[in-house]
């Protein structure tokens, strides 16, 4: 079983990292100071450290420092968790030797991923400097299965193996469908169906997913031009990027180039940004997201509400759309803590002239407090799962006057 220590001073935060990752089947272990994290880490050997930046007598700095000068510890895989948002914080520690950073608060999939991108990099590693014996013992057959196909996919162009389903997304004042998230399957000869959660942490960890998301994005624009020349032309195709795509230099260009090839205006295309990628690095990602912008197209930030240091910054973000996070929808009529935020963050948007999207509504309860409070729009196993093309075309024409 993988073992993780967690470094964190704040107990409520410590207490829910330690409840999500023993839910995962994780093994844990716990600090709540620097020095005893690092006594910790001496002691008990764990596969992956989650520490906090900033703690009283030694921080997360020191705590680093010690581990990386000692061999015993060096190679640890090491994630600071940190509520502090400024470029040189998050270069100071990658320069001292950690391996990945969060921006508190985080989803628990923006965890989930971190971890496993850095485990699946840590197994890499070990695979090329280990015996197949001690491979066999650090990664899991079905993970070398799932990194070797994956390669074999995108090394090899064999991207008919993936396709992408299209989630409908409704307006709730009219109940007409006006958008559809793109979501990536795979079905793989040899393993079957593999969900997103389990190749996206590969694809990311070993750069693969770059190539990826530029396959998902010409495919969305190619299928947005089938539709639009059968008489579909009323939809808002969205697309989710990853960090490594969103940070390409060409992003623009290749965005520009695939909407040219296929003839389509751009508002008809929006990039789905999550909070994590925003916060990195906050004036790189404007900068990008306002090239984005002057091409025409649209720009949502996903998962909201999961990450509030990045509210300050939410006015001077050049944003079409906020997307709720299924957390705060989940039982959100009976939930008064979610309620009020969720009302909170309804209004906020409104007011900052951005339309709102609730994520993962299931029920009639959440749908009639989304309408009571003026949310604009909603995605959902309520309305529609995930679909293919063909489907969700046929999913249209029968529910052109459908009303929710």
């Amino acid at each position: 079983m993988i073992k993780i220590l967690v470094i964190e001073d704040e107990e409520s935060v410590r207490e829910n990292l330690l409840d999500l990752l023993e839910a995962e089947d994780f093994e844990t272990i716990a600090a709540a100071n620097g020095r005893t994290g690092v006594d910790l880490a001496f002691a008990e050997s764990p596969d992956l450290i989650l520490c906090d930046m900033m703690m009283p007598e030694v921080d997360g700095y020191g705590v680093l420092t010690a581990l990386r000068q000692d061999p015993l510890t060096a190679t640890i895989p090491f994630i600071f968790l940190t509520a502090k948002s400024a470029k040189s914080d998050f270069r100071q520690g990658m320069d001292m030797g950690a391996d990945d950073y969060l921006t508190k608060p985080f989803t628990r999939a923006e965890l989930l991923s971190a971890i496993m991108n850095r485990l699946e990099r840590q197994a890499t590693l070990k695979k090329y400097l280990s015996s197949p014996i001690t491979v066999a013992k650090t990664v899991s057959p079905k993970i070398q299965l799932l990194e070797m196909n994956l390669q074999r996919v995108v090394q090899q162009k064999q991207f008919q193996e993936f396709e992408i389903y299209y989630q409908p997304i409704v307006d709730i004042a009219s109940g007409q469908i006006i958008a559809a998230e793109s979501l990536l399957r795979w079905q793989s000869p040899e393993l079957g169906l593999v969900t997103p959660s389990e190749f996206i942490p590969i694809a990311e960890s070993t750069g693969l997913i770059v190539l990826i998301d530029q396959w998902v994005l010409q495919n969305v624009c190619q299928q947005i031009k089938i539709w639009h020349d059968v008489g579909i032309a009323y939809l808002t195709m969205t697309v989710n990027l990853s960090v490594m795509e969103f940070h390409q230099p060409d992003l623009p260009n290749k965005i520009n180039d695939f909407l040219k090839i296929n003839k389509l205006e751009p508002q008809f295309l929006e990039i789905e940004l999550t909070e994590s990628i925003i916060m990195q690095d906050i004036n790189s990602a404007i900068a990008t997201m306002n090239k984005l912008k002057s091409l025409g197209l649209k720009i949502a930030i996903d998962d909201f509400g999961t990450g509030y240091s990045s509210l300050i910054y939410l006015k001077n973000l050049p944003i079409n759309t906020l997307k709720i996070d299924r957390y705060f929808i989940h039982n959100v009529a009976v939930d008064h803590q979610k309620s009020a935020i969720t009302k909170a963050l309804i209004e906020m948007a409104h007011n900052l002239n951005m339309r709102v999207v609730a994520e993962g509504v299931e029920t009639e309860e959440e749908l009639n407090f989304l309408r009571e409070y003026r949310c604009d729009s909603m995605q959902g196993f309520l309305f529609s799962r995930p679909l293919p093309a063909a489907e969700f075309e046929n999913f249209l024409w029968s529910n052109r006057h459908l009303y929710i």
